[in-house]
């Protein structure tokens, strides 16, 4: 029997409380083990749809996670599952310190003692902050800060790593620091950015979605490499830029 997507999203539709129709049937699968990223301006319906890859919001379609659908009988290991990297570290760091912090997630999820005090220190291990496991967050860097927060989520060990914008405001070393990282992960990957440079660094596919539907969906390289795709769809690269 194959292994099921990582993710299966199949024909999700949704609209807001207000009548705005967020998206309008997207279908997306990832393998186990691939890094795509997703592509498109702003208002084009990529948030919204990270927000029901864990249930947050509940559309029509299906969407599945290694094969166990999002539902509430569900929600709780799915969130174990899909681990969502917000944009604002402050959404993420909330504890006196550190450590604290990386540890409040997995000590949710039941574990305690040395189980939990070596997840947490395997997570700091793998973002590089381990020698800042006793000071408090509001002392970092913008970059150190964004680490953290991938290790908070790290060390909840999800199948499925989501990064929304991870690249947004930070400045070029803690920008390359944050990419080298995400490279050395060997976790399935789903990146939201406008940071076209940074998708082709980090996913070798990318799906690009537009007013609430998948517009393109192929090698990163490809999809930038067509000028016209970008310009109809607001997006572009930084002047001076070259793929080759």
């Amino acid at each position: 029997m194959s292994e099921p997507p990582a993710l299966l999203v199949d024909r999700l539709a949704y609209a807001y409380p207000d009548g705005h129709q967020a998206l309008y049937g997207v279908s997306l699968t990832v393998r186990p083990g691939e890094r795509v990223a997703v592509l498109g301006p702003n208002g084009a319906g990529k948030t919204t749809l990270v927000l029901h890859l864990n249930g947050v919001l509940t559309g029509q379609g299906r969407v599945e996670v290694a094969g166990l659908p999002v539902a509430k009988p569900n929600l709780k290991e799915v969130r174990r599952r899909v681990g969502i990297v917000f944009q604002d570290p402050d959404d993420q760091l909330f504890m006196p310190t550190v450590r604290d912090d990386v540890a409040f997630g997995p000590a949710n999820f039941g574990l305690r003692g040395d189980e939990l005090d070596a997840r947490v220190k395997r997570a700091l291990d793998d973002v590089g902050m381990a020698g800042h496991a006793d000071r408090s967050p509001m002392h970092l860097s913008g970059g150190q800060r964004r680490r953290v927060a991938l290790a908070t989520v790290l060390a909840c060990d999800p199948d499925i790593l989501v990064l929304d914008e991870p690249s947004a405001n930070l400045e070029p070393r803690a920008r390359r620091e944050l990419a080298e990282v995400l490279l050395g992960l060997d976790r399935t990957m789903l990146m939201v950015t406008h940071d076209l440079p940074y998708a082709l660094q980090l996913c070798p596919r990318a799906v690009l979605i537009d007013g609430g539907v998948v517009v393109a969906d192929g090698p990163t390289r490809d999809l930038l490499a067509d000028a016209d795709l970008l310009a109809a769809h607001r997006l572009e690269l930084p002047f001076g830029f070259r793929l080759d």
